[in-house]
């Protein structure tokens, strides 16, 4: 990704999340500075659709975030999202990947549910909003 990236996937964000839960572009740009931290943009042509945030140490795998455009939902963007995330941490010797969903979020949990993901935990009152966050986790060699 370029340097403008941070500005893309800060617009990505944006439409995604509440006002609450949004990362800046100095935000996103931090994270991507952080060693074994890349992010995947799936596009239409040259339209980002979404993107995929993802940080890899030793054999595990933490998805920050998944992003998709609010009129790009339900169409096979988050789906194609966390599997480009696998293909891309597999070579790296992940063997698990974890994420944090907010337990509110129906869509998203039906998402990471049908693709493999599994509760392992809870975080109390983990989001601006007060709602907990789900702990995830998927085997790459069993569950995806």
């Amino acid at each position: 990704m370029g340097a403008e990236a941070n500005v893309v996937l800060a617009a990505l964000h944006a439409d995604a999340f509440a006002e609450g839960d949004v990362w800046s572009g100095q935000a996103i740009a931090e994270l991507l500075a952080v060693p074994g931290t890349t992010a995947l943009c799936l596009c239409d042509g040259t339209n980002p659709l979404g993107f995929v945030m993802m940080r890899v140490a030793a054999d595990e795998g933490e998805i920050l975030t998944i992003a998709v455009l609010q009129g790009a939902r339900r169409s096979g963007v988050g789906r194609a999202l966390i599997k480009a995330a696998v293909k891309a941490a597999a070579p790296s010797g992940v063997e698990r990947l974890f994420l944090d969903v907010a337990e509110n979020n129906e869509a998203a949990r039906a998402l990471y549910a049908a693709t493999g993901f599994r509760e392992v935990g809870r975080r109390r009152q983990y989001y601006a909003d007060g709602a907990d966050a789900r702990v995830l986790m998927a085997s790459l060699e069993e569950d995806i």
